[in-house]
Order: structure tokens, then C-alpha cells, then sequence
């Protein structure tokens, strides 16, 4: 006897079995029966709800013909103006590098975990490390998150698969002698206020490129971060708001810092007034030879690796001189993590103290030794 099937309610749609074994599933949508098709009556019911979701929603049917590598191009373009400059480029990157190679001619309605998986094990495979293969899931998973919310898709297919886990690495950070050493060789660079700044404030190199004389207050020995500088590609600078609520900060200088601002502005005068070509007097403290805002690139390739060199230091990351000023305060006793949390314009103290735990034992140490000094002192009176 023939098994019927169960009978849907008017405007549920219905899922029937084709004579090619495949199975298809219909809907009513303003008037016009719209089809999609299944290896499985699994995969027709996936289809006979995304129908269901956009006419619900009173989204356009999606059709089933539209790529991976459409949607991704068209979600890029909707984040342009909601993103920070370098995160749209971060996201622009890894899509492009890894996600297109492999998922971009998959229709998007027929994209699978199992496709998800196979990207990850072969950018794996291929030498990427945990933590890229996992910002590729962020990126992925946010950008279909938004899928769902178009009536595209019905489900967020990175819901079902676990990416890898960000591996934790050392933090590479100049020791105080070799900050010493790298600043007393960085002395008679055009660019040393700029060194001096990063290691003594733990500025983010955004921020200090951002900087602007209008920022500083030479008198008091503070300045304000107001703003972040970003390259972009093809497109020239662009100034964003602080990453965070809590980077828009006052930091606090030192009688170091505010000397090598006072010589940074003298210098600047004297290439200005010396120029043969017009000035941008954009205001900006640090600039190139035409007063314009600093190309990060060209800072890193002309300047800091050449100096790393020369002063015979660790070849660190610009940003690790963020990491050595947190670092070398973070071990000293009497400094609070509060203070140095609100100078990085973290957050949290929690931030920085995860970020820095590798500093924490120090800190035991000294909350010891404090403990002992409390004590002896009552066993003495005592």
C-alpha cells in the first residue's frame, strides 16, 4: 500500500518525491508557485523554510542561483561604511585569500557544514595557522549571520562547525636595557618623538599617526587621543574614531616625552619653511617630507626595521613597542593595573591583565614580598 504523505496547511507549502528520486518542494508566493529541488527531503524542507522565512519576512524570494562568492561581494560592500577602515580591509583579505578559493561558485543556498569543515582542515593543511584559520570562521560566520537576516539563507551553517582555537603565542617585547639601547639609537632620527611616544605611552601605532598638534598640550605634559589613522588601499588616508569608548583617552607624558615633542615641533618648522614644494599644514605631528599623514608601510621599510638593526635589538612588530610599554610598567610594584589599563585605553583592567599575564608572576612576587614586609614589621613590635 502506497505510504500518503503528510497534508499541509494552506500556505505551508507541500514536499513531493520526483520520478528523477529527487524531491521538490512548492510554495505560493504573491500569486506565483515558486519551486526548489533536494537530493533529500531533508534538503527540500531546508529550502521549503527558506521560502517560507522570506515571504514571512517580506524579503524578495531568493532564487537559489546566487554564489557564495555574490553574496560575499554584496555583504562587503553594505559593511564599507560600518567597519573601521583596517577591519573592512582585514575582512576584504581573508575572504579574497581563503574563503573565495574554495566556497566562492558554491550557490549559497546548497552551502553545507561539511563545505565549511573542508575549507578550515585545507587552509590548515596548507600552513595557515589556528588563529587566521579562526578570524576566516569570524568573518564567515558574521557575514552569513547577516544572510539569515536577508532571508537568504535559513540557517548559519557556521553554527555547526567548530573552528580552531586561537593559539596562544609568546609575547615578543624589548627588555628595558634593549628599549634603552633602541631609543638612544633612534636619538638622531627624524622620526625619534615618534619611538619616544610609542614606548613611553604604549600608543597604538593608529593613534600616534593620528596624532595632531591640536592634540597635545606641551604646558601640562598631555595629550588627548581623539582619533586612528588608516591607509586605504587606493584610496589614502582616512581618520576613524578610537577603536574603543575607552581609547578616546588623556594620556599623561613624561618630562622625556614632552622634550622630544618640543624637538619635534622645531624640526618640523625648519622642513617646513625649507620646502620647495606646497605644505599640507594638516596639523598632523608626525608627517612626511610634504606634511602629509605618515603611510604605515613605508614607516615600518624606511625607518623602524632599519633602526632595529642598527641598534642591534629583537626584530620586533611595530605594535610590540605597545606590548614592551605595558609590559615594563605592568612589572613594576608600584604601579596599578588599573592605571596602566586606562593609559593602553583598554577596556577592562581584565584585558590587560590577560593580555599581559605573562608579566602576573612578577606581580605575585612583589604582592609576596610586600605581605612579608607587613608581617615582619608585626612580628618585630610584637
Amino acid at each position: 500500500m502506497k505510504k500518503r504523505s503528510r497534508r499541509r496547511g494552506r500556505g505551508e507549502g507541500s514536499i513531493t518525491k520526483r520520478p528523477d528520486g529527487r524531491y521538490m518542494a512548492r510554495l505560493v508566493v504573491d500569486g506565483r508557485r515558486r519551486s526548489v529541488y533536494g537530493k533529500t527531503r531533508e534538503e527540500a524542507a531546508l529550502g521549503l523554510r527558506r521560502l517560507q522565512q522570506a515571504r514571512d519576512d517580506a524579503l524578495p524570494v531568493p532564487d537559489g542561483r546566487e554564489t557564495v562568492e555574490l553574496f560575499l561581494t554584496d555583504w562587503l560592500a553594505s559593511e564599507a561604511n560600518r567597519l573601521r577602515a583596517s577591519t573592512h580591509t582585514r575582512y576584504e583579505t581573508l575572504i579574497r585569500l581563503h574563503v573565495l578559493p574554495e566556497l566562492g561558485k558554491v550557490r549559497l543556498v546548497k552551502l553545507t557544514p561539511h563545505d565549511v569543515q573542508r575549507l578550515y582542515d585545507s587552509r590548515l593543511a596548507s600552513g595557515l595557522s589556528q588563529t587566521s584559520v579562526h578570524h576566516v570562521h569570524a568573518v564567515l560566520h558574521k557575514a552569513l549571520k547577516q544572510a539569515v537576516r536577508w532571508g537568504k539563507v535559513v540557517r548559519n551553517v557556521c553554527d555547526l562547525v567548530d573552528a580552531p582555537k586561537i593559539r596562544r603565542t609568546k609575547m615578543r617585547t624589548f627588555s628595558a636595557d634593549e628599549a634603552r639601547r633602541f631609543l638612544d639609537c633612534a636619538a638622531n632620527d627624524r622620526l625619534s618623538a615618534l619611538y619616544v611616544l610609542a614606548l613611553t605611552t604604549g600608543m597604538r601605532q593608529g593613534e600616534l599617526l593620528a596624532l595632531r598638534w591640536q592634540d597635545v598640550d606641551l604646558d601640562k605634559g598631555t595629550l588627548q587621543v581623539r582619533g586612528t589613522l588608516h591607509w586605504v588601499k587606493g584610496g589614502g588616508f582616512r581618520l576613524d574614531d578610537p577603536k574603543t569608548k575607552a581609547s578616546r583617552r588623556l594620556v599623561k607624558l613624561t618630562p622625556y616625552a614632552v622634550d622630544a615633542l618640543r624637538q619635534q615641533r622645531v624640526a618640523q618648522n625648519e622642513v617646513r619653511l625649507r620646502s620647495v614644494v606646497r605644505w599640507d599644514d594638516l596639523g598632523f605631528v608626525f608627517t612626511n617630507d610634504l606634511g602629509r599623514p605618515l603611510d604605515p608601510d613605508n614607516l615600518v621599510r624606511r625607518s623602524f626595521k632599519p633602526l632595529l638593526k642598527q641598534a642591534a635589538v629583537p626584530e620586533l612588530r611595530f605594535h610590540d613597542l605597545r606590548h614592551t610599554a605595558a609590559s615594563l610598567l605592568m612589572a613594576e610594584e608600584n604601579v596599578h593595573v588599573k592605571v596602566v589599563s586606562e593609559m593602553l585605553g583598554h577596556s577592562t583592567s581584565a584585558i590587560t591583565l590577560d593580555t599581559y599575564s605573562h608579566v602576573t608572576p612578577t606581580m605575585h612576587e612583589g604582592a609576596a614580598k610586600a605581605m612579608e614586609r607587613i608581617f615582619a614589621k608585626e612580628r618585630k613590635s610584637g
